[in-house]
């Protein structure tokens, strides 16, 4: 499998997500400036979190008008995979890839802690090594993490299973408190109508080696590379 990881002006989670991929998963990483033209071949491509453009105008919205994106669209209308974390998925709002917005957080503070989530959905190659409903352990770090969008948008995520990630407690039950917030009906991550491209606000990356204690966040990624390697022997045979 053949990664990519997008490189902005500000992103600061970049070598992390490269770290996870390259040497805990052996897969074949490079990086992606944003003033690229292409993806070179990648199968998955990873806007990571960060300040792009140092926030300038709206989280994301700098970002999202970027040289690569064309590229990274084209990528993901096409069925290729593309997973935006924090900043990543403030940029996939921005670029239209995703419904909704992301807007300051209800506390009005940057939030930076472990949350829980619980997995809503299974059926994704980001979430195919997660049992339903599984409730992992993940960390944030943002000002900007208030996921909102017209009731009709809402419910249509709902609906189409499209609602990945939810924040919730210990005990996988929404819950005021644990929402950090303020994103509605507790939405951490969704994903777009194909399945093909996700965005979430917590960051797997921080939780994916024993050395972190905790390693929820690994499976995300390891999923991916099982589901492109099925996918890759598919068109083989």
């Amino acid at each position: 499998m053949k990664c990519g990881v997008v490189v902005f002006p500000g992103s600061n989670c970049d070598h992390d997500i490269y770290h996870v991929l390259k040497h805990v998963l052996g897969q074949d990483v490079v990086f992606l400036w944003h003033q690229d033209q292409d993806i070179r071949g990648c199968d998955l491509v990873v806007l990571p979190g960060g300040f792009s453009y140092g926030d300038y105008l709206r989280s994301g919205a700098l970002a999202s008008l970027s040289s690569i994106m064309g590229a990274v669209r084209r990528h993901g209308e096409a069925g290729g995979l593309v997973l935006g974390v924090c900043n990543g998925f403030q940029i996939l709002l921005e670029a239209g890839l995703l419904p909704g917005a992301l807007v300051h957080n209800q506390s009005l503070r940057f939030e930076c802690r472990d949350v829980f989530l619980r997995v809503e959905t299974t059926d994704l190659p980001f979430t195919s090594a997660y049992r339903s409903r599984q409730v992992i352990r993940v960390p944030i770090a943002h000002m900007e993490g208030n996921f909102q969008a017209p009731e009709e948008v809402l419910d249509d995520l709902e609906a189409q299973g499209r609602v990945v990630f939810r924040y919730c407690d210990a005990e996988g039950q929404p819950a005021c408190q644990a929402n950090p917030n303020g994103s509605a009906r507790d939405i951490a991550g969704i994903a777009n109508d194909r399945g093909n491209i996700l965005g979430m606000m917590p960051h797997p990356e921080r939780c994916a080696e024993e050395i972190l204690g905790n390693t929820d966040g690994l499976a995300l990624f390891s999923g991916l590379v099982e589901a492109c390697a099925a996918e890759l022997q598919g068109v083989a045979s």
